[in-house]
This record gives C-alpha cells, structure tokens and sequence, in this order.
C-alpha cells in the first residue's frame, strides 16, 4: 500500500491535488551571497535565491538555518552543491517565493564558534537575519521558515524572537525538547548522539572530508568545503571561518554535564538542556496566533512526534496543524511494513506550500476548511482526519500471571526477569537513523527478537481494531538493584505467530517521578522533570509504581492478531548499561491492589 494522499476522503482538497493547480510561474535564479554581521561581530554567510520576474517584484521570504552548510563548494560538475538545501531551493522559488539559506555561527562559512547544541546565540542571530530579509529591495517583508531536523528547529528558534516579519512556521520533523526528545530519551543516553552524529559534525567543522566520507548524505567526493560569499572570491574569509570552528565544541564530551535537565555544564550553569530547546522560548516569544504546521512521523527519530504533538498542544493557535505520517526522520523512508516501496510517495512540501500560500502569499487555499490533524494508520493503510490528539479513547489491559494481557484484575502473582545487558533491538532501527545511517526496513527483523525479553499477550481481537495515540505502561515494580532501565516494546502477534513491532519507549528508574507538565510543554502523556531533585534511588527488593508512555503510533491491529507487550532491561547497540555492570532482577506485581497494567488506545472498527 501507498502513503499517497490521492484517494484519501481525509482532506477536502489533497495536497496532491492542491499543488496540481497551482501553477508556478518563476524561475530559478543563481544565488547572490554575501557576509551579514551580528550584534557582537560575527559574520555569518548567506545566500538568497530570487525568483525571476520584474526588478521590481517584491516576494515573500522562506528563511532556512543550517548547521550542514548552506552551499558547498565543488571541484567537479555534475554536483549537487546544495543536498541540505536543494528540495526547498528547487521547490518553493519556482512558486514565488525567495528562498535565504544561512550557516548557523560556527558552521559552513560563517564565522564564530559553537559553544552547544543550538545555542540561545543562535535564536538571537536568527532575528537579525529576519531584519536583514525585511530590509532587502526584493522582500515585501513577510517571512516563513520551515526545513528538516536541526531546521525546523531553527525555524521555532526564529518564530520565539517574536520579530514582525516572520508570519508562520513549519518545523518538519523537529525536536521540541532535546533533553528527553534528543539527547537522553527516557532519562538514558543516547550513544546516537554521543558518537556518530558529533563525528559527522566534526566532519563537518572541520572540513574533514575523510570522515565526511563515512556520511552517504554528505560523502560526494565533489565536495570540498564551505562555498565561499561573493565578496571572498578567494576563499580566504571562508578558509578562517573554518579555522575558527576547530574551537566548537563537542556533544560527546558536553552530554554528560547534561545528565539533567536543570543543571547547564559546569562551566556555564545556565546553559542546560532547555536553554538549548525551542519549547522553552515559542510560547512566551512567538507573536500571538502564529500559524505552525508541526510534521513528523511514527519512526522520527527517539521522540520528535512527542514534540510535534506537545508544540501543537501548547500552542493551540487558530490556525496550528498537526500531520504525522508512517516515515521516518525526514521522510526518507515509508517505514510501515505494508507499503509497495520504501520511498514516501505523499507530497509533503505540497502540504507546507498550501500552508505557505494561506498564511505568507494571503491566497485562499481552502486550508482554514480542512481538519487541523492529519494522521496515517500502518496496517490500515489510511490517512485520517480528526480535530483534537488523542483521536480514541484508553482501555485498560491488565498484566497477568500467565503471560496474558486480560480486561480483568488477575488474581495475585509475580513475573521475574533477569536483565541480561547483550540484548538488543538490531540494527535496523529509528536510533540509527539519527545518526545519518539510511534505514529502510524498520523492525522489519523483529520476529524473534522478544524471546528472550519478559512477554504478556493479550487473546485474539474479534475484529479490526485502530490503536492511535500513546500506549501508556504502569508497572508495580522492584529491582533488585538501586537503578534500572526499562524498554518496552508493542508488537502484533498475527495469527500465524508472526510478530510485527509497532511502538516502544523507555525510562530509567531513577526517573520514576511524575509530575504536572509545564505549561509552556503540554501533554497528554505522563510528564516528567528530570530534575536531580525528582531523581531517586530505587530501594533493592522494594515495589515502586513506575508508569510512562511508549512512543505515539497509529496501528490498525487485525481481527484474529494479539497485542503483545514485550520488557527488557537493556539495548546494547543504542544505550548504556543501567547500572554499570550490575545487570539487575526485575520483578513485576500481577494483580491486587498493585496490579500492574497498560493502558492502551483502541477503537473497535465498530466504534
């Protein structure tokens, strides 16, 4: 089956058929480029693309920050100088738009260094480039910013400076959080992040083209570097730049002063997790209404439809929208196991172009008339329309003695498991693809790997069954250690005993407190700090309740399939022992008073 919108009665109007009439009426220009200077000196690079037509034709502005260089410079033809920017350049200019591209500081061609991971220097950057936008002869002062990953979350970055120019956003595919979403996913390191992406930005920085080799997306042996501005025709300013950025600053060395969410690195206490985050900024900084298009997808990444979801819940303007779709981070893949090929065929820059077009081009798009969610359902293989997230309500299942998932309390038991620390979810997973690997086949290996993990499954659905929204777990549970980590995973048992992963998630022990979420972080999932000072120590042999979400999915379970719950205690291939070394026994209370339980979003086909 298909990802394609066509066909689908989800929208009144499909993207696919919205971009059908719209006519593009431009051309693509050659760049200009040049240096703008910040507030404390620094210069960073630019390059502006303007659609052909009168000289003097003023156009709206869509506005990309990236860290992966704007433009790199080739020694060969036949290059594509721009893989990080090339899909918006050749697509929203041709439909009237001016497209700017900027290396963040420390990055391509820009000067200064980077002292972290999105530094609060950079929102501040990003309104000096929006002034620079509005005061060019080609602008007509209306800015948008949209773009993938580290984009999108620029994007946010620019949308919280509040600046006048800037009326609507789509972050694609961008965190909300880098604490939880990001960097340490259940309170547990991310070795992802620690390792091969700080290797690909070294790469990057230091214009190491031996090690950006190891990189598909960025290993074109016809890339030498940053592209210079037209006013470095030598490419001597772009030479320092790159000198300067052997000074940034490296993620694996940073993350362990992060380990919680309200303590900054040693050196500079302020700047923690959060400093770094774009929740922590749009709800008070961005202009009051303004449009966001959050978009991700059900294998995006270790969290980022958690904060596509929570910006839309927080937010919860007017004209907010919400799409999630069966890909992974960025739309690389069509992730569900059902598709006819593993490349997305939904126009997805179509959807953002018709968002463009209402709220920066002022066209009647017939967008304001569609439902504000969209989502897709894997095994279903249908889009879906609805206007408020959770779209079904929660039904209880019950952890049983004899490995069932029951309606009804069990009667009083145990279940035991040791923790072995070589156990693993392949490598075929949405980990991977945060450190630039190119998946294709998501889980798709997944049968078999829940034998040796503790398993509860439920009896045989009676009839299709959409399961939409967060599986939430609450476990009565002791360990026999201070600390433990828990992965659960969901999975459909088909008929004949095939396994199809669907959903996980994960939390650290040590992290068991909940608490009231922030305003500026809505959720309808359980939320937590991950202050030290909500951080505790579990007491070995002693029951402690622990409940969190696994990761939001739609999945349509079939008639005669059963939901399986599957535990482990470790993923050697993707996160740290917990604790170091000292593998713990894991008992879970069945029944009672304690019971331990999932609460699961379903809606009966009949329903």
């Amino acid at each position: 089956m298909s990802d394609t919108d066509i066909g689908s009665d989800a929208w009144a109007i499909a993207p696919g058929k919205y971009l059908q009439g719209r006519v593009a009426r431009h051309q693509l220009s050659q760049p200009t480029s040049c240096y703008v200077t910040m507030r404390d000196g620094c210069r960073l690079a630019v390059d502006a693309y303007v659609p052909s037509g009168t000289d003097d034709q003023k156009f709206p502005t869509i506005v990309i920050f990236t860290p992966y260089f704007r433009r790199f410079a080739v020694n060969a033809p036949g290059a594509e100088c721009t893989p990080n920017i090339a899909k918006y350049r050749d697509f929203f200019v041709k439909y009237g738009y001016a497209l700017v591209a900027v290396d963040v500081r420390g990055t391509g061609a820009s000067f200064g260094t980077r002292a972290s991971f999105r530094s609060p220097k950079e929102r501040e950057d990003s309104r000096e480039i929006a002034d620079w936008i509005c005061a060019q002869p080609w602008s007509n002062g209306v800015i948008g910013s949209t773009g993938i990953s580290y984009l999108g979350a620029a994007a946010c970055f620019l949308a919280s400076t509040g600046h006048p120019g800037v009326r609507a956003i789509a972050p694609l595919f961008s965190v909300s959080d880098i604490y939880n979403e990001q960097l340490f996913p259940g309170g547990i390191l991310s070795r992802i992040w620690s390792r091969a992406y700080d290797e690909l930005m070294l790469a990057l920085d230091h214009n190491d083209t031996a090690i950006r080799a190891k990189f598909q997306y960025f290993n074109d042996p016809r890339l030498v570097g940053p592209q210079p501005v037209d006013e470095d025709p030598s490419g001597d300013l772009a030479a320092q730049a790159v000198e300067e950025h052997r000074d940034n600053f490296r993620l694996h060395d940073m993350m362990p002063e992060l380990a919680f969410r309200d303590e900054g690195t040693v050196h500079d206490p302020a700047l923690t997790t959060q400093a770094c985050s774009p929740y922590h900024y749009l709800l008070e900084g961005a202009r009051a209404g303004l449009p966001i298009y959050s978009i991700s997808g059900w294998q995006d990444g270790g969290g980022y439809s958690n904060g596509s979801i929570t910006r839309f819940l927080t937010l919860g303007g007017p004209d907010d929208r919400l799409l999630l779709g069966p890909w992974d981070h960025g739309a690389r893949t069509n992730v569900s196991q059902w598709r006819s090929q593993p490349l997305p065929e939904f126009p997805l820059l179509a959807e953002v172009l018709r968002f463009f077009d209402e709220h920066l081009m002022g066209l009647d798009t017939g967008i304001r008339r569609e439902a504000p969610i969209h989502y897709f359902s894997m095994h279903g293989e249908r889009w879906q329309a609805c206007d408020s997230w959770p779209p079904v309500p929660t039904s209880r299942l019950y952890l049983a003695p004899d490995g069932g998932l029951a309606a009804d309390a069990p009667g009083a038991g145990q279940a035991h498991y040791q923790v072995r620390f070589d156990t693993t979810t392949g490598t075929d997973t949405r980990w991977e693809r945060l450190g630039t690997i190119n998946v294709q086949n998501y889980y798709f290996d997944w049968n078999g790997r829940d034998e040796r993990l503790l398993n509860f499954t439920s009896e045989p659905f009676g009839e299709d069954s959409e399961l939409s929204g967060h599986i939430v777990v609450n476990f009565s549970l002791a360990s026999s250690q201070t600390d433990a980590a828990l992965f659960v995973y969901a999975a459909e048992v088909e008929p004949d005993g095939t396994r199809r992963y669907i959903t996980d998630g994960q939390l650290r022990a040590l992290h068991r407190q909940t608490a009231e979420p922030p305003r500026d972080y809505r959720t309808t999932w359980p939320y937590r700090t991950y202050y030290r000072s909500d951080a505790r120590l579990m007491t070995p042999g002693k029951a402690e309740r622990i409940e969190f979400a696994l990761l939001p999915v739609s999945w349509t379970i079939k008639a005669g399939s059963r939901l399986r719950i599957s535990i482990a205690g470790a993923d050697v291939d993707h996160f740290p022992q917990v604790p170091h070394g000292l593998p713990p026994r894991l008992t879970f209370t069945l029944g009672g008073a304690d019971a331990s339980f999932i609460e699961v979003p379903l809606r009966r086909s009949a329903e």
